[in-house]
């Protein structure tokens, strides 16, 4: 079993939050895992970006070659653009539909979702919205963690748990409301 993922998405928009989350569930499912995070200038709204490497052997480098990465995990559709060289052939993105504009010259966001749509495997989502009905517009890195979960190697109970466990000291709603987020990610999936 092997899952090379790259999670992307501006800062302040929970990208390290979804890689705390499968770390998380990776462990408690006894796999090894490798992850390689760049900030950028994530306190700016700049692009943030983590490699995430689960097995059920031993990994060698926390970089995902050109080409191998299984699944883009996107929380901004250009971002998701970014990392198409990574990804593998069959490979699955995964983004919300809702950009956050950052940028002055920022394309058309019909444009981007059109180039996404390009890829054989691709689910599209407006994660802002289904986070909102969820409880929490904060929640949307959560959601589409959720619509992701089909296509990481683990137990869906797994990612629940790691759920519980992070956000655990927020207090019973917090958790409760990205449980919630994550069930609506999956279902929006239709995986």
């Amino acid at each position: 079993m092997k899952t090379d993922i790259i999670i992307s998405g501006v800062g302040g928009q929970g990208i390290l939050s979804i890689a705390a989350t499968i770390g998380l569930a990776a462990v408690a499912n006894k796999l090894y895992l490798k992850q390689s995070e760049v900030h950028g200038m994530s306190q700016r709204g700049g692009d943030v970006q983590s490699h995430f490497r689960l097995s059920d052997k031993p990994i060698a480098s926390d970089l995902i070659p050109y080409g191998k990465a299984d699944i883009i995990i996107s929380v901004e559709p250009m971002e998701s653009l970014r990392y198409l060289p990574w990804l593998s052939k069959n490979g699955w993105i995964v983004t919300n539909s809702v950009p956050m504009v950052n940028i002055p010259d920022y394309p058309a966001a019909e444009d981007i979702i059109n180039e996404i749509k390009k890829i054989k495997n691709h689910i599209i989502i407006d994660a802002d919205s289904i986070a909102k009905e969820a409880g929490s517009s904060k929640a949307g890195n959560i959601v589409i963690l959720g619509a992701a979960s089909p296509f990481i190697q683990m137990p869906y109970s797994s990612l629940e748990d790691a759920i519980r466990k992070l956000f655990g000291k927020k207090g019973e709603e917090i958790v409760e409301i990205n449980l919630k987020a994550l069930k609506a990610g999956r279902e929006a999936s239709g995986k």
